[in-house]
């Protein structure tokens, strides 16, 4: 049984995000505003793309199939909202914060979210291409059933994350932190850069089998018949 409770101990679960949005009001359509406030409102089909809202906040909204296409969000903070079917390539969140949001069957490309806070934030669904998390932190996230194609979490901060059933593509580890990080269940777990950077997450046996070239390759272990 002490066996037992030291797993539980090393793998905490993570938090998540349980976004309950109130009677939400139609976007007006003016056009997003540095420093905007949006509060209780339902983006729905909204074009997006090439608009401009750095330093945004964005509580207990809805984004539901929305085009982000080069949409400028630096700095910006979703709390409490939902973002559903939303798309496009070359979103700028740099430095952004998500707490207690749900990110759902999206479609993405080049989203750069590199010095980002996300906590309590649920990734299910959908197709992220080039995810950009370079030196953010990551605290209760949970990545389910997506597929992440070259993410790069390089001197990232993970803390209680969770890869369930998803398909990590490339990604790139390099300098990253990782504490209570499960990856047990991802289907294709492949990792160009950072393999040595794995302490602080737990594996399964069929995958340590799949990732051992790499982990005597970086100790130096020649492995011949």
């Amino acid at each position: 049984m002490a066996h037992s409770s030291r797993k539980t101990e090393t793998i905490a679960a993570a938090r998540r995000p349980e976004v309950r949005l109130p009677p939400l009001v139609p976007y007006d359509g003016e056009g997003l505003e540095p420093d905007g406030d949006y509060d209780g409102v339902r983006f729905e089909g909204t074009d997006l793309a090439d608009e401009s809202g750095p330093g945004a906040r964005f509580m207990d909204c809805a984004l539901d199939g929305c085009a982000l296409d080069r949409t400028e969000l630096v700095r910006a903070r979703f709390i409490d909202s939902v973002l559903t079917g939303v798309r496009g390539v070359g979103a700028d969140l740099a430095g952004a914060s998500l707490r207690d949001v749900e990110v759902v069957d999206v479609r993405l490309g080049g989203v750069q979210l590199h010095g980002a806070v996300l906590e309590r934030v649920l990734v299910r669904g959908g197709k992220i291409d080039y995810l950009n998390l370079r030196k953010a932190r990551l605290k209760d996230v949970v990545f389910e059933g997506c597929v992440l194609s070259e993410p790069d979490f390089g001197g990232a901060q993970l803390a209680r994350v969770e890869f369930r059933d998803c398909v990590l593509k490339r990604a790139d580890f390099s300098s990253v932190r990782m504490e209570s990080v499960d990856l047990r269940t991802v289907a294709d777990l492949d990792i160009a850069r950072g393999v040595e950077r794995l302490a602080g997450a737990v594996i399964s046996p069929s995958q340590l089998m799949e990732l051992a070239p790499a982990f005597a390759a970086q100790i130096g272990v020649r492995v011949e018949a």
